[in-house]
């Protein structure tokens, strides 16, 4: 059975639910990632109102749909950060509160602790749906990022120690580990986003999150290789060193080493689609990522989930975009060998 294609809604937010559901059928795909703003899926509804949970899998049925995780990229992202003034912007007035910096901080790990508890309702709910829909269905998985202590200091001066480093990382188990055991009585894995910004930026950095966390067993990865692939890191090692911890994937492509010269991998303080830039997201199949090996890389490690395209490119039409990843995902997978190529020489059937 392929694997299930589905639709990031985050960057969709400023359409409504009942809107959108149906063009995202109409462009071809299986189901949908719901990002937790906007009105895709509102985390203390679906925990207060008895019927929220059952409208919403109605609206997904009547539009043939699948739904496999959630996404809590925004109020994970304050649970480690510096908090100042561009978190109000993307947090519910009820986490910022008064914007005070630890206070945000509590109320955001609270929010993600809510958020599992109505993941495992959602996808509880969904069961008879979902089943036989597609290879692992069952399984909850809350997508989203962590944020940061330490990320100022990625490249800093004055010189930054691997001391103060690894404070960040203490910081980082400190604040996650009860949210982690709060997902494990809810049986729900959090799937961070290896992306800058969050404790876990590439593969060294990744292994040593793990290792703050204790290799807790309901922490692992949102697989995107977009964030990977133009600092330079191996995007299928990634998927070969933490395949057991891959909960789910997006598939999102870029391009990089296009600019004229003047910006580098930094970004330069320039805006998306500023044509000196040394990368930027492309449309899925249009950029650098080799999305042929990601896909042996994922039969080798036996991924089944949803292969989830978090669609960015901001010199083209989204839907005109959108629809074109769609195919060329579905295009491109194909399912796990279940013989040896080979296996008609085997003397031993002969």
């Amino acid at each position: 059975m392929p694997r299930p294609v589905t639709l990031f809604t985050g960057q969709w937010a400023d359409i409504p639910r009942a809107e959108l559901l149906p063009k995202v059928k109409e462009m071809g795909y299986d189901g949908v990632e719901l990002g937790c703003w906007g009105d895709h899926f509102e985390v203390q509804r679906a925990l207060t109102e008895d019927d929220y949970i059952p409208n919403l899998w109605a609206e997904l049925k009547a539009n043939d749909l699948g739904a496999y995780s959630i996404s809590a990229h925004l109020v994970g992202q304050a649970v480690c950060d510096h908090i100042d003034e561009r978190h109000k912007a993307i947090l519910p007035d009820y986490v910022w509160g008064d914007g005070e910096p630890e206070g945000v901080r509590q109320r955001a790990a609270q929010e993600l602790i809510d958020t599992a508890k109505a993941c495992r309702k959602f996808i509880d709910a969904g069961k008879d749906y979902m089943a036989g829909r597609a290879p692992g269905s069952g399984k909850a998985v809350v997508n989203g990022f962590t944020g940061s202590s330490i990320w100022h200091a990625l490249y800093a001066f004055p010189p930054t120690s691997q001391e103060y480093l690894e404070k960040g990382f203490v910081d980082f188990g400190n604040r996650f580990t009860p949210i982690l055991d709060a997902f494990e009585k809810e049986d729900v894995y959090f799937a961070l986003e290896v992306h800058p910004t969050e404790i876990a930026f590439d593969i060294a950095s990744a292994a040593r999150s793990i290792e703050a966390v204790n290799g807790h067993k309901r922490y692992g990865f949102n697989y995107d290789p977009s964030h990977l692939g133009y600092q330079g890191v191996d995007y299928v090692k990634f998927i070969r060193d933490f395949g057991d911890r891959i909960h789910h994937a997006h598939m999102k492509d870029v391009w990089w080493g296009h600019g004229d010269g003047s910006v580098g991998v930094f970004g330069g303080h320039t805006d998306f689609t500023d044509a000196r830039r040394f990368w930027d997201f492309r449309s899925v199949g249009r950029g650098d990522i080799n999305f042929e090996e990601i896909i042996v890389a994922f039969n080798d490690v036996g991924y089944t989930g949803p292969l989830s395209i978090e669609w960015e490119d901001g010199r083209m039409d989204r839907f005109h975009g959108a629809t074109e990843s769609c195919a060329f995902t579905k295009n491109i997978d194909f399912p796990v060998n279940q013989a040896a190529f080979d296996a008609a020489f085997d003397t031993d059937n002969q």
